[in-house]
């Protein structure tokens, strides 16, 4: 499989992969991953920095170690890594790395990570990163962080709310909540929404919003 492809997986832009399939018919996970976030306030009350750790499924991970094993070894090592990390970094630039942030209903950008640290462990491909906001972002009001591809091609779950953390001088003025929508409530509260979003977005980009875990914080 050669980069570009690699590229199409990671990203869900598989249409590459498997032409002449309805769009529709991709509006569901393929990729699997257990992720932990971080973000990290200064003593000022601002956003410095926002960290992310992405454990790959076997499946997948089994599948880069195909595309990438260049030595044979079965593993992916050395070189072989920074390869799909620098893939990696390239290919999620457009979906702002799965990464979105608002400040009372604004959306913070964020400026593309220096780069990506990928590691290979007990048949897992990992992947971690940080990044910072392109700006300078006081903590004031509801500050909501999302980390979920708009594709729904990947899955990241967090297993546990301390998945979702906040660290610094910061937050500790602030209260935290992790939100996770359940199928009644999205239905009940959004049932108009999503037979527009059925019709007009077959791809799922603001569907996967609704559905994705959330940590809320207010300050």
């Amino acid at each position: 499989m050669t980069v570009q492809r690699f590229r199409c997986r990671v990203s869900g832009a598989i249409l590459s992969l498997l032409a002449g399939m309805p769009t529709a018919a991709f509006a569901h996970p393929h990729i699997f991953v257990d992720a932990r976030f971080e973000a990290i306030a200064g003593a000022d009350g601002t956003l410095l920095e926002l960290r992310d750790t992405w454990h790959f499924d076997d499946l997948f991970s089994s599948s880069v170690v195909m595309d990438f094993d260049k030595n044979g070894n079965s593993v992916l090592d050395g070189a072989e890594l920074t390869t799909v990390a620098g893939t990696v970094r390239d290919s999620l630039a457009q979906y702002d790395y799965y990464t979105s942030i608002t400040v009372n209903g604004k959306k913070v950008p964020l400026a593309r990570p220096d780069t990506i640290h990928a590691t290979y462990e007990n048949g897992s491909l990992i992947l971690s990163f940080s990044q910072k906001p392109a700006r300078r972002t006081p903590l004031k009001g509801l500050i909501v962080f999302g980390v979920y591809d708009p594709t729904l091609y990947t899955a990241l779950d967090f297993l546990k709310d301390d998945a979702l953390k906040t660290t610094g001088e910061g937050f500790k003025r602030c209260t935290r909540k992790v939100v996770r929508p359940g199928s009644d409530d999205i239905l009940a509260a959004n049932q108009a929404m999503l037979t527009t979003l059925f019709f007009s977005d077959p791809q799922g980009t603001d569907y996967s919003q609704i559905v994705a875990t959330r940590l809320e914080v207010r300050c």
